[in-house]
C-alpha cells in the first residue's frame, strides 16, 4: 500500500515510532482501544445531527458497528496479554484537527469538513496500523494490525465518498487538499510518543 498515493498522505511517521511502540506496547494498545471507540463514537454522533441524510446513516451505522467492533477486537489482544484498559487519554492528533472544521455557514460545508477530517484520521491510523503489521516481533499482533490497516482504508474512501454525495466534489478534493496540508503540518509539530497511536 502506497499511503501518498491511496491516502494521499503528505508527510509520512516518523519511523522512530514504531521502535519506540512495540516497546511499550500495552499503551499503544489502550490507546488504540478508545481510538476505536471514539471512532464509533463520531459515527454515531454524525447520524445524530444528520438524520435526513439516508446514505450518510445508512454507510455510517455499518461503519460504527465495525468500529465497534475493532473496539472489542483490541480489548481481546490486551486480555490475552493482561492489559487492563485504563483511562481514555486526550488525543492532541485528533484535538488540533478538529479546531479546523469550519463552524456556522452552510450546513452541508461543515458535514464535510466532518467527514474529511475523519477521512484523514482513518488514513493516518492506516498508515500507523501499516508500520506495525511491517515492523513488529509479535506475529499475532502483526497480522490483527494487518486486517485493521485494510479495514482503514476502506473507511478513509468512505469517508471521501460521503462528503462527495452531498457536497460539490470539485469542491471537496480543493478542501481535501488544505486539509492534507494541515495535518502534516501537525505531524511535523507534534512530539513522537511512545504511549499514543497518533
Amino acid at each position: 500500500m502506497k499511503e501518498k498515493t491511496i491516502l494521499k498522505l503528505k508527510l509520512n511517521t516518523d519511523p522512530r515510532w514504531v521502535n519506540i511502540a512495540e516497546k511499550n506496547i500495552e499503551d499503544i494498545l489502550v490507546d488504540h482501544a478508545w481510538c476505536e471507540q471514539k471512532a464509533a463514537s463520531t459515527g454515531i454522533s454524525m447520524i445524530i445531527h444528520y438524520p435526513e441524510k439516508t446514505r450518510l446513516v445508512a454507510e455510517l451505522t455499518d461503519l460504527v458497528a465495525e468500529e465497534w467492533s475493532h473496539f472489542e477486537r483490541v480489548l481481546l489482544e490486551m486480555r490475552k496479554r493482561g492489559y487492563p484498559l485504563g483511562r481514555p487519554r486526550k488525543d492532541e492528533y485528533v484535538v488540533q484537527l478538529l479546531a479546523h472544521v469550519r463552524k456556522g455557514g452552510a450546513r452541508d460545508r461543515q458535514l464535510m469538513d466532518q467527514l474529511l477530517v475523519s477521512a484523514l484520521i482513518e488514513a493516518r491510523s492506516c498508515e500507523r496500523f501499516k508500520l506495525l503489521w511491517q515492523n513488529i516481533a509479535d506475529q499475532e499482533l502483526s497480522k490483527f494490525y494487518y486486517e485493521l490497516m485494510v479495514s482503514e482504508a476502506a473507511h478513509f474512501v468512505s469517508y471521501v465518498d460521503l462528503a462527495k454525495e452531498y457536497c460539490d466534489p470539485a469542491v471537496v478534493d480543493a478542501r481535501l487538499q488544505e486539509l492534507l496540508e494541515i495535518e502534516g503540518e501537525i505531524v511535523t509539530n507534534l512530539p513522537v510518543r511512545d504511549d499514543r497511536m497518533h
